[in-house]
């Protein structure tokens, strides 16, 4: 059973601070850690702040405008019609779980949502495949609305169309709302902020949280010998595996030499001609301090070392 919100009238704002109120369908991938682009810090930080920004991006403008264009291919290829819904979902029984879904499926138990992919993805959607996350938003959008199957269409750019059917799982179903009824009643609910999973989403959340040091302050550092010598070990690893790197990279060039092209069946190599121009910072703070002065940009941040004691 699920609330209906109608959000005729609402605006974008209001959608904005409606979606603070409970979990969507595109906060569950990254919830579950299998969101290449977001994780569960960042959802944290989302639904506990007073802020309401949307993400304004050329592929976040593209995926909606091209979502009817979605929708038109769906019915083309399927023979279904589809319409949308003018409204939020509320599960009762787990009101933490909210849904806005882009499409419900007519003459069938099922939803539609619609999704536009680079073409620089293809391969995620070869051979049946669906990116976890989508498939997380999808069973979201069953647990919540109770619809026994979703459908998900996908333009990649310049390259084709394709479309899935997920049906209703219910042990992924029920470990899925386990996993969001802990994320919100223990880390929302109490503002206690998750653990992070080493994604460059928790980088920006950390950096924007403690922004700035205290000057001077010191705490004991208690419980991380055992991570801090492993990372160590993988500081050596990953110079071991660097200067490999190098050394194969190095033996192309020198079978290379002055050519910009290499190719094979199975790889091609460009080695080419780049020019740069850059400003000498340094020249110009000697030579024209006012210059350098009226147009230097000051930056904060803060630097993570660690030392053997």
């Amino acid at each position: 059973m699920f609330d209906k919100i109608s959000l005729s009238g609402v605006s974008n704002e209001e959608w904005l601070r409606l979606r603070k109120t409970g979990i969507g369908g595109s906060d569950a991938g990254a919830i579950c850690g299998v969101n290449p682009y977001s994780s569960a810090m960042k959802i944290f930080q989302d639904k506990t702040s007073e802020a309401v920004e949307e993400q304004d991006n050329e592929a976040v403008r593209i995926g909606h405008d091209l979502e009817d264009y979605v929708a038109q291919r769906f019915t083309e290829a399927t023979g279904l019609k589809v319409r949308r819904s003018n409204f939020m979902y509320r599960s009762v029984e787990h009101p933490f779980m909210i849904a806005d879904v882009d499409r419900l499926v007519m003459g069938e138990d099922a939803g539609l949502e619609c999704k536009t992919a680079s073409a620089y993805n293809v391969d995620k959607w070869a051979d049946g495949n669906i990116p976890l996350h989508y498939i997380m938003q999808c069973y979201h959008y069953m647990a919540v609305t109770g619809k026994r199957a979703w459908y998900i269409a996908a333009v990649i750019l310049g390259r084709e169309f394709t479309y899935r059917r997920l049906e209703w799982d219910d042990e992924l179903i029920g470990r899925l709302v386990a996993i969001e009824e802990d994320f919100w009643n223990h880390h929302v609910v109490p503002g206690v902020i998750p653990p992070p999973d080493g994604s460059r989403a928790c980088d920006e959340v950390l950096e924007q949280y403690f922004h700035t040091a205290r000057n001077e302050s010191a705490i004991e550092l208690v419980g991380f010998d055992e991570k801090l010598r492993r990372r160590e070990e993988i500081l050596g690893f990953i110079s071991e595996l660097q200067e490999e790197q190098k050394q194969i990279e190095q033996e192309v060039k020198l079978f290379m030499q002055d050519n910009e092209l290499a190719s094979n069946s199975s790889f091609r190599v460009s080695w080419k001609n780049i020019d740069s121009t850059k400003l000498d910072t340094k020249r110009i703070r000697v030579e024209r301090p006012d210059i350098y002065a009226d147009y230097g940009k000051v930056s904060h941040s803060r630097r993570f070392e660690v030392r053997a004691a």
